[in-house]
Parts: C-alpha cells; structure tokens; sequence
C-alpha cells in the first residue's frame, strides 16, 4: 500500500533521481526486502550448521542448555515481541499523522532495545564468570562433555550477530527518533520508519528462532 500521495511537484524528501513519493517509498521497501533476504541465507546457514552440531551430539545440547539462563531469555523474547509492537505503533501514527506518538512509539521501541541489551550483558557476564567462554577459552568443568566448547561457540556467535544487529538497530532508532522530533515524518512521508520497521521485525524474528533453540533444548 502506497503512502505518499502523487503530486506535479517535487517533494523535499524526495531525491532527485525519483520521480514521485511512491517511486522512492517501493525502490526502499524492496531494497530493504532484498537485504533481509540476504541476511535470511547468512543466518540461515549458521541454523544449518546447528543442526548438524545438534543432530551429532543431541546429549550436549541438552545438557549444555541448561547452563544457559532461560528466565533471561524468556524476559528478552517478550521485550522484543514487545518492541515491534510499539514499532509498529510508531508507522500507524506516522500513516495517521500523528507526529507525537511517533515519537513516542520509537522511543519506547529504542527503550526496550536497551533493556534487551542489558538483559544480554547479564547473560553474558554471569556465563564469563563461571567460564563459559568461546572456544579455545572455554574454562567451565560444570559439563562432562568433552566438546562442550562447540555447544557455547554457536551460541556466542548467533548471539553476538544477533546483539550487533540489535546495535544496528539502536543507532537507526536513534536517528528516526532525532528527525521524528523536528517533525520531518508524517503522512506524506515516512519511509525511514517503515524500512526501519522491517529491519526490526526481522531482528526481532532472529531472536525467536536462537531463544528455544539454545534456551529449550531439554
């Protein structure tokens, strides 16, 4: 559904090499679509690569999931849930031309993403402290399993990509949250939310997929 209204002349946002609202609404969305397709074949072959680890020592996976902090994973799958409704709350009220619960829509979206940081940090810091490290230096005796290591370097690596992503995030929610207050979103104009919207769900779909695979095993 388009969201821009066509018009004889040439709007400020758009750019100069588009010839309508519309034209540069779809070039974004589909661009934003072709680079989550692409992030979908990256992720997709770290599944794989899961799966296969898993399918070989189903036994470790077990066991080593429940060195992880579930509650802590439970809590970040609600805060991101949460967050992409109040995303999406932030392009309603763009559609709607309600330029304060724009505002207030990214602003809770980017709180939420700080919250889920925090949340992760915290996970991290207490696996750090019992030595659960990736790799070479995993330092943790609470698992007999000698390849214990292969279990915590798949999920430090698709959590960490995926806590880059949620960075990525922040730092665009961050720059629609400045130009949302000098007022340049609106019913004529919103774009930036709504390929950011798509980013986030995205981001927020990731994380639906690692939390049972590495929190639920048993």
């Amino acid at each position: 559904m388009a969201n821009h209204s066509n018009s004889t002349t040439h709007p400020a946002h758009v750019l100069h090499h588009f010839s309508s609202s519309d034209q540069q609404f779809d070039a974004a969305k589909f661009g934003m679509w072709v680079f989550i397709v692409t992030e979908i074949l990256f992720f997709g072959g770290l599944f794989v690569a899961y799966i296969i680890y898993r399918y070989w020592y189903p036994d470790l996976f077990t066991m080593a999931s429940q060195h992880l902090i579930t509650m802590a994973g439970a809590i970040n799958t609600m805060v991101l849930i949460a967050s992409s409704v109040s995303v999406a709350m932030s392009i309603r009220a763009a559609q709607l031309n309600q330029k304060k619960n724009i505002i207030i829509g990214l602003a809770v979206t980017l709180f939420f993403a700080i919250v889920f940081l925090g949340i992760k940090s915290y996970s991290w810091t207490h696996e750090f402290h019992q030595g659960i490290y990736p790799g070479k230096f995993y330092a943790y005796e609470g698992i007999a399993h000698a390849q214990a290591p292969i279990f915590f370097g798949l999920y430090y690596v698709m959590t960490g990509l995926h806590v880059i992503h949620v960075l990525i995030g922040i730092g665009l929610m961050i720059w629609l949250l400045k130009k949302a207050i000098k007022g340049d979103f609106g019913s004529e104009y919103y774009t930036p939310i709504e390929i950011t919207g798509l980013y986030w769900h995205f981001v927020d779909l990731i994380w639906i997929f690692l939390f049972p695979l590495f929190y639920l095993v048993a």
